[in-house]
């Protein structure tokens, strides 16, 4: 299987010479067509000629030699290679540049009927002659010369070394534009082709498993865009790649601790007094209830990851959505708006709105307050407590996944995806939360959702 850039320079030194071939065909025919148009300029010239001299020489009785003595003072005057017939085919008489050209080789005689018998012959055209020096009609030595026709001009022929034939100037000139266009395209169709080359190394390298490799993407034209297009698929392979082992790494690591309870506990119940197999089976309850919501956590995690859908969008009002969870939170609702809806999915926000509402209470004690209000673009749910707040230079790292404040992961309930899962569910919808301090003491927790479009 041929190379790309062999393929293309080929296709392109093919069309090349499709247009050479095409123009010297098309430039053949014009200069043929030249050719016959001047052919019939000089015998119309000729033609004429013959009735001007007819009218100007003696009559064909006349005697031969005045017949001569006339033309020749004509063919002075006409400066022409130009002979004299009579009805027997016997020439009356030329002139010196007839005599010098006739016996040339590649001259080309005519001759017109002056319409009493006689006939007008003329040297109309001659091809460059063996430029050696030759000697006249009249014995006069003459130097090496050209005599170029109508169509044999140095444009289409040249002279080369004595007695070689002519080369075409119009071959050279077509053979010369051929090599220079294919020598200089070369280069460009390899430039080409190397980056698509590099490309292609690139993607093999990442496929291999070199994700942090990227490719050039430097230049303006579409294989730059390709380029660009890979980088950035790339960068969204790899952070889904490592999010996907840090999820994995950190569920194995929280599955230990409920597994290893539930363990012991079923280890211990055999032998356990009645009193003591009560709490042991509550024991199991809880951390079988904890293993339940983990999993379902990093599965929704992962979907949410992946960008894969858990339901449908439509409009939700969020004042019934506040005030159905605050309710089953117990905490206090103060909406400031009589409506508020946003397009979106009420699975997905309800769970988010929830997962704030239970660490303010598991994290922030009983004085947990629900906000609703409306703002630019949309609206923001605000969760307050009175826990101990949450340090400033932390507030970004506790929506990340499996965090836990220090001295939280003793605390019961939670794996440190509550929070990572609300930032997520916000960015699906177009919104976003953040941590600020409270008056007072305590956190609040600010969800915000653009407004629906209808």
């Amino acid at each position: 299987m041929k190379s790309l850039y062999v393929r293309i320079y080929l296709t392109l030194v093919a069309l090349l010479l499709a247009f050479a071939f095409g123009s010297a065909w098309l430039f053949q025919r014009h200069i043929e067509q030249e050719r016959g148009s001047v052919e019939l300029a000089a015998g119309e010239r000729l033609n004429a000629m013959a009735g001007l001299l007819k009218l100007a020489l003696p009559p064909a009785t006349a005697p031969r030699a005045e017949q001569a003595e006339a033309f020749a003072d004509w063919g002075l005057r006409l400066r022409m290679p130009l002979a004299l017939e009579d009805a027997d085919g016997k020439r009356i008489a030329t002139t010196l540049m007839f005599q010098r050209r006739a016996d040339e080789p590649g001259a080309i005689i005519v001759s017109t009927g002056l319409g009493d018998g006689r006939s007008l012959e003329m040297v109309r055209s001659v091809r460059p002659p063996n430029p050696q020096a030759g000697t006249s009609a009249a014995g006069a030595v003459r130097p090496p010369r050209i005599d170029d026709g109508p169509w044999t001009g140095p444009w289409l022929r040249r002279p080369v070394s004595p007695g070689a034939p002519g080369v075409s100037t119009l071959a050279v000139v077509l053979v010369l534009l051929f090599i220079g266009v294919a020598a200089g395209a070369y280069p460009v169709v390899r430039r080409l082709t190397r980056r698509l080359e590099a490309l292609k190394r690139g993607v093999e390298q990442f496929g291999a498993g070199q994700l942090h490799h990227r490719v050039d993407d430097g230049g303006r034209d579409e294989v730059a865009a390709l380029a660009s297009s890979f980088n950035q698929a790339a960068d969204r392979i790899e952070t889904l790649l490592r999010s996907h082992q840090t999820l994995l790494a950190n569920a194995s690591h929280e599955l230990r601790s409920p597994l290893a309870r539930l363990k012991m506990a079923f280890a211990m119940l055999d032998d356990a007094a009645p009193a003591q197999r009560q709490r042991l089976a509550n024991e199991i309850d809880v951390n079988i209830a904890e293993l339940d919501a983990l999993v379902e956590e990093v599965l929704l995690a992962s979907r949410l990851e992946a960008g894969s859908a858990v339901g449908e969008t439509h409009v939700v009002e969020l004042l019934a959505l506040g005030a159905e969870e605050s309710a089953r939170a117990e905490a206090a609702f103060e909406p400031e708006s009589d409506s508020a809806r946003v397009d979106g999915q009420e699975r997905l926000l309800r769970r988010a709105l929830r997962n704030l509402l239970d660490n303010a209470r598991r994290y922030g004690g009983p004085d947990v307050e629900l906000a609703l209000r409306p703002v630019a673009g949309g609206y923001e749910f605000v969760v307050a407590d009175r826990g101990p707040g949450v340090p400033a230079e932390l507030r970004e790292r506790i929506f990340e996944p499996f965090y836990r404040l220090p001295g939280h992961a003793e605390m019961a309930g939670g794996v440190g995806l509550g929070l990572s899962l609300v930032k997520q569910i916000a960015e699906r919808h177009g919104g976003s939360v953040r941590c600020l301090p409270r008056d007072g003491g305590g956190s609040r927790f600010v969800l915000f959702l653009p407004a629906a479009r209808n």
